[in-house]
């Protein structure tokens, strides 16, 4: 089965199968998905709720980014000691546990607790299940990825909804946020019960271990897994389309990591910020109510998950660097209607506009850095989580400490020059990593 790094040398010949594996595989982004969209518009409501600043509520982002860190240098030594399921199922009980003191959490000290907890399981999680997909989907792994992303964010777009009609009932935010919970539980018993692949072996026994440790020695993150036969091909396989020196392998710079990690950085940047802080603007900036307000987050996801599902198969085709710069440029365009609106439907148009360059974004910057790994896919993951985790504490936090300076609407000035950032290091990727002949491309 050719890895994930494959997924830059023949995009048009990949043949993208959804099996059941591929399909179990996605229920955790649910759970993430579910998480992120229900509980990001809600902070703006929590902070009222603990009559806390804005700068203060978006330590929930800190501490998130906190987990992330904490979370890098953990996944890729989990994966090789437990198994990769064992860690995803550990990871979705930690979720469960971790929203559960979020949700009950009477201080401010007591939620951060909690999401720091949340964040620990979900990065796991996440960063355990991708380099899975990526794994049992080879070449194209670009789509699955992508896919993935795009189940994880159409489901989780019920979430901002779910929160905006409790919220209007009287029940509050938490409630909708809850739902967290029993998903991450049911998600475990699924995964736990997928069939064995290379990609996700059954649970390791001393053999599965010592063949870990022997990964561990040789570098190959693809032997983690007790499954040292495919694996080793697989990761021989990744060296030869990688070789420089084969006349149709993509050119790789070494310059190609550092550049699509910036890409995460900022993709994650703009998502985290936008989804924390798009319901405080929209109350700022039209007559709409708390419940509405919240949910017009859900049109940001909504984008999101549409260009998911279009931009997944469309990268099979078209190089996904000039894809994932494109998706800057269109979230520059969202941020700009949303940013001059003064009525909430046009404010929702520019969140939908903002979620078809958002949904793009992480799901191809990560592919393609895995695409770059050279065999070494739960490590580039790894840096993935690292990027991630120091753009999510630093963005939310950053804009809300803004927007009590100088208001919310001032403060959303940061969103357009990041993307520009991230129009640029799209560019600059894109030309670093080339497709074969064209005559490859069928």
């Amino acid at each position: 089965m050719p890895s994930a790094s494959t997924t830059v040398s023949s995009p048009a010949r990949a043949r993208f199968v959804r099996d059941r594996l591929t399909l179990g595989l996605y229920t955790p982004y649910v759970v993430w998905g579910w998480l992120l969209y229900s509980f990001n518009p809600s902070v703006p409501l929590l902070a009222d709720e603990l009559g806390v600043t804005a700068a203060q509520a978006g330590l929930h982002g800190t501490a998130m980014a906190v987990g992330g860190l904490a979370t890098a240098p953990l996944t890729p030594r989990a994966v090789r000691h437990f198994g990769r399921r064992a860690t995803i199922v550990a990871a979705l009980v930690l979720v469960a546990v971790g929203v559960t003191g979020l949700l009950l959490g009477p201080t401010l000290p007591w939620t951060l607790t909690g999401m720091f907890v949340t964040a620990v399981g979900g990065n796991v999680m996440i960063a355990s299940t991708q380099v899975g997909v990526a794994q049992h989907t080879g070449p194209a792994a670009s789509a699955a990825i992508t896919e993935a992303n795009g189940v994880g964010s159409s489901l989780g777009l019920i979430g901002p909804i779910a929160v905006g009609a409790c919220v209007a009932a009287g029940w509050g935010w938490r409630p909708g946020v809850a739902v967290t919970a029993g998903l991450a539980v049911v998600t475990a018993l699924l995964v736990s019960r997928l069939p064995a692949t290379p990609a996700l072996p059954r649970w390791p026994g001393r053999a599965g271990r010592a063949a870990a440790a022997d990964g561990a020695v040789t570098g190959r993150a693809d032997t983690a897994d007790g499954v040292p036969g495919p694996s080793a091909r697989d990761s021989a396989d990744v060296d030869a389309t990688l070789d420089r020196s084969a006349p149709d392998a993509p050119r790789v710079s070494r310059h190609a990591a550092p550049l699509f990690l910036a890409a995460l950085v900022a993709a994650t940047a703009l998502e985290n910020a936008t989804t924390y802080w798009a319901t405080d603007l929209v109350l700022a900036r039209t007559d709409a109510g708390p419940g509405i307000a919240t949910a017009t987050t859900a049109g940001l996801v909504a984008g999101m998950s549409v260009m998911r599902f279009i931009v997944g198969p469309l990268s099979l085709r078209v190089h996904p660097a000039h894809l994932l710069a494109a998706s800057f440029a269109i979230a520059i365009a969202g941020w700009a209607l949303l940013w001059t609106a003064t009525d909430v439907g046009v404010a929702l148009t520019g969140l939908v506009v903002a979620g078809f360059g958002y949904g793009a974004q992480y799901p191809l910057g990560v592919s393609l850095l895995l695409a770059v790994s050279r065999g070494h896919a739960d490590r580039a993951q790894s840096h993935a989580t690292l990027a991630g985790a120091l753009a999510i504490g630093v963005a939310p936090f950053l804009l809300g400490a803004l927007a009590d300076a100088f208001g919310t609407h001032q403060a959303f000035l940061l969103v357009p020059v990041v993307a520009a950032v991230g129009v640029v290091v799209a560019v600059l990727g894109a030309r670093v990593v080339r497709h074969p002949a064209r005559a490859d491309l069928g």
